[in-house]
C-alpha cells in the first residue's frame, strides 16, 4: 500500500502533465541500481524522448543549452522511475543525497550546471523538499550512444 507521499510526487508529476515511464533496461553488463543499507544507488539514466528515441547532441556543436537541460529532465525521470522499480514506491525515500550530471559537450562549452538544472528541477518539482540534493555537473567529450546527458543518483532510503 502506498502512503501520502507517493501520491504527492505521482500528483505533483501528474500536474506538470508528467507520466512517469517504464524503468529502462540496463544497456550493458550492470544493474539500473542497487540498495546498500539505507542508500539506494540509481546507474546513469539515459535521456528518452517523448517520441521513444535518444536525445542526442554534444552541447556548444548540434544541441542549446535548453535542448540538453530538457535532456537532463528525461534522464531525471528515467532515475524516479528506476527509484520506484527498486523500491516498488517512493515511500522509503527519505531524500536525493546526490546526482552526478554528465554533458556531452565541447572544449569551450561553459554551461554545464544550467545543463544540469534540467534534472535538478525536475527532482525538487517532483520529490519536494526531499528531491534538494548536492550534485556535480560534469562535462565530457563523448557520452554512450552519442546521447547529450546522463544522470546518475544516490538516495537515502528508509530500511
Amino acid at each position: 500500500m502506498t502512503s501520502n507521499y507517493h501520491a504527492e510526487v505521482e500528483k505533483r508529476l501528474a500536474d506538470q502533465g508528467i507520466t512517469l515511464p517504464e524503468a529502462m533496461a540496463p544497456a550493458a553488463n550492470y544493474v539500473p541500481f542497487k540498495i546498500a543499507g539505507t542508500m539506494l544507488y540509481v546507474s546513469g539514466q539515459l535521456p528518452m524522448g517523448a517520441d521513444g528515441q535518444l536525445i542526442k547532441g554534444t552541447c556548444g556543436r548540434d544541441i542549446d543549452t535548453a535542448g540538453a537541460a530538457e535532456a537532463a529532465k528525461r534522464c531525471a525521470l528515467n532515475v524516479l522511475a528506476q527509484a520506484r522499480a527498486a523500491l516498488g514506491d517512493f515511500d522509503r525515500i527519505v531524500g536525493l543525497s546526490k546526482i552526478t550530471g554528465f554533458v556531452s559537450s565541447t572544449g569551450d562549452f561553459l554551461e554545464h550546471p544550467a545543463v544540469v538544472n534540467g534534472a535538478s528541477n525536475l527532482f525538487v518539482d517532483a520529490l519536494g523538499e526531499r528531491g534538494r540534493h548536492a550534485r556535480s555537473a560534469v562535462g565530457l567529450a563523448a557520452l554512450p550512444f552519442g546521447v547529450a546527458v546522463e544522470v546518475e543518483a544516490i538516495f537515502e532510503i528508509k530500511a
